[in-house]
C-alpha cells in the first residue's frame, strides 16, 4: 500500500510570502532611490570639480605667460648689459695689452713665455707630456733677461680691473644663464597638458625647495647685478682713458725663437685636434652602442615578464586541475603538457635572466669605457684650450699696439680667429 511522503523542514504560511516579496520590491526601490541620489550628486561633483580645474589650469597658465614675460624682460636687460661688458672687456684688454708691449724690449717676450708656460702647467693626466712646446718655450725663457721693472701701475690697474670686470661678467653670465633655464623650465610648463607624454605623479611635490627666494630678492639680485657690471664699466673706461696717457712704446721681439715656439705649438694644437675628433668619434659610436644595447636589455625584461605571466598561467592550471574529483584526477595529455610548458618556460627564465646578466654587464663595460673616453676628451680640450690661450697670448708679439683692435673677450677667444686677425695684419707689419 502506497503511503504519502511529506518533505521535512520549515513551512511558511501564505502571509510569510506575500511579507517577503513586498520587502523585497520595497528594499529594491529604497536601493534604486539611493543609488539615483548618488549618482546625481556625483554628476554635481564631476560638473563642480572639472569646472574648477578648468579655472586653475586657465589661470595658472596666465600665471606662467607672465612670469614668462617677466623673465625674458630681464633676460633682455642682461643680453644688453653683457654686450656692453664684453666690449669693455675687449676695449680694457687692448689697453692692458699695449701698456704691457711698452715696457722694456725683453720684458714682454718673458712675460708671455712664462704666461704659456703656467696655463700649460694647467694640463691634466696623460696630457701633462715634455713636448715640443715645452722645450722650446724653456728656450725662449732662457734667451729672455729677467724683466727689469714690473709692469707700469696703470698696467697693473688694468689687470685689477679686468678681473673685476670678469667678475662682474660671470655673475651677469650666471644670472643670464639661470633665467635662460628658468625660460626653458616655465615654457616646458607652459607646453604640458594632459596628453603630454612624460606627466606623472611625484613624491611630495607641493614641498618648499632650499634656497627659495622672494620675488623682491629675485628681483634685487639681478638690479644688483647689472648696477654693479655697470659701476666697473664706468670705472674700467675712466682707467683705460688715464692709462694710454701712461702707455710707452717698445717694439724689440725675439723674432726667430718667437717664430719656432709658435710653429712647435701649432703642431701641437692640430695633433691635439686630431685627438680630439678621434675621441669624439669613438665617443659617438659607443653612445649609439649603448642606445643598442638598452633597447636589447629593455626588450629582454619584457620578455622575461612576459615568460613569468606565461609561467604564472601554466602554474595556476597545474594546480586548478588538481581539485578534479577522484578518478578524473589523471596524468593525461593535458597534465603532461602543462608540466612540460613549465619546465620549457623555466629553462627560458633562466637562459633570459643569463642574458640579461651578460648584457647589463657590456653595458656596464661600455659605460665604463664611454667614462674613459670622455674624460680624455675633458682632457684633450682642457689642452686644447690652454694652447689656444698661449697662442692667443702670443699674438701681442706680433702686433703693434696701434694696429690692435680686438674683436673678442681676451679669456674666451679661438684660435681660428686669432689666426685670421694676424692674417689680416701682416700687410700692415709689412
Amino acid at each position: 500500500m502506497a503511503t504519502l511522503s511529506v518533505k521535512p523542514g520549515q513551512r511558511f504560511t501564505l502571509p510569510d510570502w506575500h511579507t517577503s516579496s513586498r520587502l523585497i520590491s520595497a528594499d529594491a526601490e529604497h536601493q534604486r532611490s539611493a543609488s539615483h541620489q548618488v549618482r546625481q550628486e556625483a554628476r554635481a561633483l564631476r560638473n563642480e570639480t572639472n569646472n574648477q580645474t578648468k579655472w586653475d589650469e586657465h589661470d595658472n597658465q596666465t600665471r606662467l605667460a607672465e612670469r614668462i614675460n617677466s623673465v625674458n624682460r630681464w633676460k633682455e636687460s642682461l643680453d644688453k648689459c653683457l654686450a656692453d661688458i664684453d666690449a669693455e672687456i675687449d676695449a680694457l684688454a687692448e689697453v692692458k695689452k699695449a701698456a704691457e708691449r711698452a715696457l722694456q724690449a725683453k720684458n714682454l717676450p718673458l712675460d708671455v713665455s712664462i704666461e704659456c708656460l703656467t696655463l700649460r702647467e694647467s694640463r691634466r693626466s696623460i696630457d701633462v707630456v715634455r713636448d715640443p712646446v715645452e722645450e722650446e718655450l724653456h728656450k725662449e725663457v732662457k734667451g729672455i733677461e729677467k724683466a727689469k721693472r714690473e709692469l707700469q701701475q696703470r698696467a697693473s690697474e688694468a689687470f685689477e680691473q679686468l678681473c673685476l670686470l670678469q667678475e662682474a661678467r660671470q655673475k651677469l653670465s650666471c644670472d643670464h644663464r639661470y633665467k635662460m633655464k628658468a625660460l626653458e623650465i616655465d615654457n616646458v610648463c607652459l607646453s604640458l597638458s594632459v596628453n603630454s607624454p612624460n606627466i606623472s605623479f611625484k613624491v611630495n611635490p607641493t614641498r618648499v625647495p632650499d634656497g627659495s627666494t622672494t620675488m623682491d630678492e629675485w628681483e634685487q639680485n639681478s638690479q644688483f647685478n647689472k648696477d654693479h657690471a655697470e659701476a666697473e664699466m664706468k670705472a674700467s673706461t675712466g682707467l683705460r682713458e688715464a692709462t694710454v696717457l701712461a702707455i710707452a712704446q717698445t717694439n724689440n721681439e725675439l723674432e726667430a725663437q718667437r717664430v719656432a715656439t709658435e710653429f712647435a705649438l701649432r703642431k701641437r694644437i692640430r695633433d691635439l685636434e686630431r685627438a680630439y675628433d678621434e675621441l669624439k668619434w669613438q665617443e659617438q659610436n659607443t653612445l649609439e652602442e649603448i642606445a643598442e644595447m638598452e633597447e636589447d636589455i629593455r626588450r629582454l625584461e619584457e620578455d622575461l615578464r612576459r615568460k613569468m605571466q606565461d609561467l604564472k598561467v601554466a602554474h595556476t592550471r597545474l594546480e586548478t586541475r588538481m581539485c578534479r574529483p577522484g578518478v578524473e584526477l589523471c596524468r593525461d595529455q593535458v597534465q603532461y603538457g602543462l608540466t612540460e610548458e613549465v619546465h620549457q618556460l623555466e629553462g627560458t627564465i633562466r637562459a633570459l635572466k643569463q642574458k640579461l646578466e651578460e648584457s647589463q654587464g657590456a653595458l656596464d663595460a661600455l659605460y665604463r669605457q664611454l667614462h674613459r673616453i670622455q674624460t680624455d676628451i675633458g682632457y684633450k680640450a682642457n689642452s686644447l684650450v690652454l694652447d689656444n690661450k698661449c697662442m692667443d697670448s702670443r699674438k701681442k708679439l706680433v702686433v703693434p699696439a696701434e694696429k690692435f683692435a680686438p674683436e673678442f673677450d681676451t679669456f674666451n677667444r679661438t684660435t681660428n680667429r686669432v689666426l685670421s686677425t694676424l692674417k689680416n695684419k701682416q700687410p700692415d707689419l709689412a
